[in-house]
């Protein structure tokens, strides 16, 4: 490959997540350096068309769509649309696939990812945590300069990890966080009932999304250990979906050893969002809903007129992030770094 020619990508499965990877992609510069060549989606060809195109949460798609035999045509490019079940039958090594972006949702096991590789992908990206004996666990702004030539199998980890991962090192780094919880509120997802069903074997999300808040399991606490393990056994997690469609927040409540106000916490947050962190975190004193972050590139967005110290050393800390559109764009640049650094 030459230093101009772009990094060929597939999407695994062309959902709310893949949907936004490819959205994103050309909306915010990817294209220069990463292209999609191929789709691999169970849905017919037309309708993947049509929801490229038209998107309820982010609007229509400021581009040219079209339908080419199978290809699906994004503003010129082709883009194979594929239909297989097993990804042992993906043609990976004839389209030369450099990277897969996993983003079905239908597996987190390295076996099943490992399938891509033999199939004939250089590399694959898990758009959810996936177990833990993936090569490597990877947070955008926090470790993703870690990621070596030898990783194959990596993890983006989640929303919820993405989100709150920067907030906490930039607080443990300033004030040494001894402890913490973290209420996830989260918009629905396409895993709940419009209404009542029997859709789940946790009689909560039996539960219409539309018309409830409803509790639900997290791995958000195994996700903060994973990332910063000096973290380990020092949280705990709870998360909510609320029925909304789109966006999210974090409140957050941590013990930290020295004494602080919340002029100083804002402070230090800003200066992170400004700063090393500056497109991955950001920060607002606007009085905002949720709403308003709706299509928001950023990991998390810090709420400073939220910010609570009581105490002394008990903080509090709300964080806004676009469950979809934040995460897509953090998988696009964990995406571009590997590639550019290692291939």
């Amino acid at each position: 490959m030459t230093d101009s020619a772009p990094f060929r990508i597939a999407i695994n499965g062309y959902g709310r997540i893949g949907q936004c990877v490819l959205r994103a992609l050309y909306e915010n510069g990817f294209r220069d350096r990463l292209q999609v060549v191929a789709i691999n989606e169970l849905s017919d060809i037309d309708t993947i068309a049509h929801l490229t195109r038209y998107d309820s949460t982010h609007g229509r798609f400021q581009g040219e769509i079209s339908v080419s035999d199978q290809d699906l045509m994004v503003n010129g490019d082709a883009i194979r649309v594929l239909r297989h079940a097993d990804p042992a039958e993906l043609p990976w090594g004839l389209l030369g696939v450099d990277l897969v972006l996993e983003c079905s949702g239908a597996f987190s096991d390295r076996a099943t990812a490992q399938k891509h590789i033999d199939a004939g992908a250089k590399r694959l990206l898990f758009s959810q945590p996936a177990e833990s004996d993936v090569d490597r666990t990877v947070v955008y702004g926090i470790n993703h300069q870690d990621l070596t030539k030898d990783d194959v199998i990596v993890a983006a980890a989640s929303c919820t990890t993405n989100c709150l991962v920067p907030v906490i090192k930039v607080l443990n780094d300033a004030l040494g966080v001894e402890q913490g919880t973290t209420t996830t509120i989260h918009a629905a997802m396409n895993d709940q009932p419009v209404i009542d069903a029997y859709h789940h074997q946790d009689l909560r999300r039996t539960r219409s999304a539309l018309h409830n808040i409803v509790p639900v399991d997290t791995g958000l606490a195994k996700g903060i250990e994973r990332l910063l393990p000096e973290m380990e056994g020092k949280f705990s997690s709870v998360a909510m979906r609320v029925p909304t469609m789109n966006v999210s927040a974090i409140d957050m409540v941590v013990n930290v050893r020295k004494n602080t106000d919340v002029a100083a916490v804002n402070n230090l947050l800003k200066e992170a969002a400004n700063g090393p962190l500056k497109s991955i975190l950001g920060y607002t004193d606007e009085l905002l809903a949720s709403s308003d972050f709706n299509h928001d590139a950023h990991s998390g967005v810090v709420d400073g007129g939220q910010t609570r110290v009581t105490g002394g050393t008990m903080v509090k800390v709300l964080c806004w992030f676009d469950n979809e559109w934040g995460f897509a764009n953090r998988m696009l640049d964990v995406s571009k770094s590997w590639l550019t650094k290692h291939s």
